[in-house]
């Protein structure tokens, strides 16, 4: 197991559609594997693995409190069935560290994936959980917090993450 170095917006790769994975493989599990480490480690409660350069549609998820016991979800080639309903939430990425902002999502999804296993599920989620699987999924599609922002704070944030990138 490794922790993997996250990429920070504007990297291009960011931007890159994931691609399907064929079969969940002994590579595809350390994958996973450095992806939790590398998701604990930054602390965050999401991580794809665009977000470290991999093109694979998987990305985790562990929304329990630092109080409670660890609840890792993997999610191999998600996919989001249904929207219901909406709700505001202030998400936070990795991707753009020191940043929050209010995102408009679905205030319920149904998702279908497969697991670290490779067997197929389905879960239906509300909550911090379903904007957890909305925000992930997102990133497998190349699209971005800040793609969710008006003009003006879209303007903002990209300052600030131009700055932080400066000081790097």
């Amino acid at each position: 197991m490794a922790i993997r170095t996250i990429l920070h917006y504007p990297d291009p790769r960011l931007r890159e559609k994931a691609k399907p994975v064929e079969a969940v493989t002994p590579s595809m599990l350390e994958l996973i594997e450095d992806m939790a480490e590398t998701m604990y480690a930054a602390p965050g409660v999401g991580l794809a693995a665009t977000q470290i350069g991999e093109p694979h549609r998987i990305f985790l998820i562990d929304i329990a409190g630092e109080d409670e016991p660890s609840d890792l979800r993997v999610f191999v080639n998600p996919e989001i069935l249904e929207r219901i309903g909406d709700q505001t939430w202030e998400e936070g990425c990795l991707s753009f560290p020191g940043v929050t902002e209010e995102i408009k999502r679905a205030n319920k999804v149904k998702v279908r994936a497969l697991d670290r296993d490779g067997k197929p599920f389905e879960l239906e989620a509300d909550g911090l959980l379903a904007v957890a699987i909305q925000h992930e999924n997102d990133h497998l599609d190349g699209v971005l917090m800040i793609d969710h922002l008006g003009l003006l704070k879209k303007r903002i944030v990209n300052r600030k993450m131009q700055k932080d990138r400066v000081r790097a």
